[in-house]
């Protein structure tokens, strides 16, 4: 891992607009790290106390939330303060707010 990797997620993420999601893998192919995923993961747990990276906005595979606990539960607020709309069954509509690159 280099710390420009970390740079090129943050700056991907940061593209990402309110009301809209995109996972993991999505993030690491745009970034150009196909199949690191998890880098992705790392890289937004990584970020800075003054970030003003929208980390909320990335989501697992198939649109859950990845993150535990509270992590898990603030995420969900904050993506809900944008708009974005949950499935019964607790993840996201990646049709419907699934942003495309």
């Amino acid at each position: 891992m280099r710390s420009t990797d970390y740079e090129l997620i943050w700056a991907v993420v940061s593209e990402i607009p309110a009301g809209r999601v995109a996972t993991y893998g999505q993030v690491a192919q745009a970034a150009g790290l196909p199949g690191r995923a998890r880098l992705v993961g790392r890289a937004l747990k990584n970020l800075p106390e003054n970030a003003i990276v929208p980390w909320q906005r990335v989501l697992g595979a198939g649109g859950h939330i990845s993150l535990t606990a509270l992590a898990g539960q603030l995420q969900g607020e904050l993506l809900r303060e944008e708009g974005v709309q949950f499935l019964k069954e607790g993840r996201v509509d990646l049709k419907r707010h699934q942003w495309e690159f």
